[in-house]
Formats: C-alpha cells, structure tokens, sequence
C-alpha cells in the first residue's frame, strides 16, 4: 500500500511456507504473568534480598517521604522498595505523582511548612546537610525526589510546595554504588544512597550507611553475575572518550555536557 502499510494477509507472505504456518494463526497466545514478588523487598521472589536486609526495621526519629516521579514505578531494579523494608512504614512514606498540590495533598502542605522540615535537592541555595541544626522539640522530615535527574528537577521547581521547606545538600565526595544504571556523574548517588547518607547525618549513627547500602550493593553484585554490565557515569565516559552515543543538538544540552568534561559543577 502506497504511503501506509498493512499487514500481510494470512499465508499471503512467504508462498509454501505461509501455508505451512497457517494452523499457527489458531494457535492460543500464552499470556505473559508476572513473576510471584517478595511482600517485603518487592523483588521475585527466586532472587529476593531479604537475607540482605536488617532483620527489624532500623529505629529513626528522622521521616522520609519519597517523592517518585510515576516513571519509577514500572522500573525493575529501582531502590526505594529496598530503603523502604529498611525503614518502620511510618518512617518511610512514598508519594507518587508529578504535581502536589495544596488542596489534593494537604498533609504534605502541612509538612512543608513545619521548620523542622527539610528537602534533599542540590543547587546554589541549598544548605549543606552537615551544617543544618533541627529544632529537637520535634522529629525531622526529610523530603527526597525519586526519578531521573531531569524528572526530579521538573518535580522540584514545578511544584510550588518544594520550595517551603528548607533545601538541603549533601556534601559528599563518594562514588556512587548502584553500578548497574547510568548516572550523570561520578557523585551522584541513587535515592537509596542518597537516604542513607542523610539518615546517618541526622540521625549521628554511622552504622545506618551501611545497614541501608546492604541490599543495594547484593542487588548489583546479583545481576552483574548474570550478565548485566557495569555503567560508568556519563562524565566518566566523556572524559575518557567512551561515549558512543551521538552528541545532543540541543544547545542547552550540549553545554550541559561540556561542563562535565571540564569538571563544572552543574
């Protein structure tokens, strides 16, 4: 069919050997079923990490609530289902959405306003975690957007409720440990990484790092022995000439990736 196209009609492709297929167009087409998941780390249950995680939940005063883009939902080997069966449920609460506000959220509102709330996003006003003192009056929040970079910073400045709350940072020189997904820079950490080093800090307990990185670091030891690959950070492949991909147009995008090369922070 000119300018379209169009299935071919049964046996019509292929001469004899369409009509030797032919029966396999009244074969039943199997349907595909997910595979029975783990009610507490959220993974198959043939390659659950339970072994992996604290065997009660870590006691914090600090609450999390995870803002995930809808877009992480659907990934298979996302974090938060990890640091949540870390946490009591009451201290790790997951929102989900795109927009949040006032009058469909108004806990979160209610929150954002609370001085002893604080939001984990990097940038020029943001106070470095280690240097912000809570009121001890009362526990502290800790907001932390879960998604793609860019995901996340659509969340943060198109949400008006974002910017009520204290912007915090961490101040951190570690490589990030979640080897199996790509990252924008050496020290950019996953949502996990990022709740753990924050955890520690405010909680003043180092073992909590370690206790939260557990499962994480079994997950990618897992599927780097059945054939997954290690993903370097965009920056690094840049800088070393590994990166195979072709180079954005987008002006704006282009410049974002001359300053990683030229090690400036963005």
């Amino acid at each position: 069919m000119e300018g379209g196209s169009a299935a071919p009609a049964r046996g019509e492709e292929g001469g004899e050997d369409g009509e030797g297929c032919a029966g396999l167009w009244e074969l039943p087409v199997e349907r595909c079923e997910r595979r029975p998941e783990c009610g507490r780390c959220s993974r198959p249950q043939k390659v659950c990490l339970c072994p992996f995680l604290p065997v009660h939940p870590l006691k914090v005063s600090t609450c999390l609530y995870i803002i995930q883009h809808p877009a992480e939902e659907s990934r298979v080997l996302r974090t938060v289902p990890l640091l949540a069966a870390c946490l009591p449920p009451e201290k790790c609460k997951i929102l989900v959405g795109r927009r949040f506000s006032e009058d469909r959220y108004p806990e979160l509102a209610t929150l954002c306003r609370n001085p002893n709330t604080l939001i984990l996003y990097p940038g020029a006003e943001a106070t470095n975690l280690e240097e912000v003192a809570v009121m001890p009056s009362s526990p502290a929040v800790m907001i932390i957007i879960d998604g793609t970079w860019s995901q996340a910073k659509d969340i943060f400045y198109k949400n008006s409720l974002f910017r009520l709350p204290r912007q915090v940072q961490l101040k951190t020189n570690i490589s990030s440990q979640y080897v199996i997904r790509t990252q924008p820079t050496n020290t950019c950490l996953s949502t996990l990484e990022c709740a753990a080093v924050a955890l520690t800090i405010m909680e003043k307990n180092k073992s909590i790092q370690e206790t939260i990185l557990r499962p994480l670091q079994a997950l990618c030891s897992f599927q780097l022995q059945h054939g997954a690959q290690i993903h370097h950070s965009k920056e690094h492949l840049l800088k070393n000439g590994l990166y195979d991909k072709p180079m954005p147009k987008n002006k704006r995008k282009l410049r974002r990736m001359e300053l990683l090369v030229n090690n400036v922070k963005i």
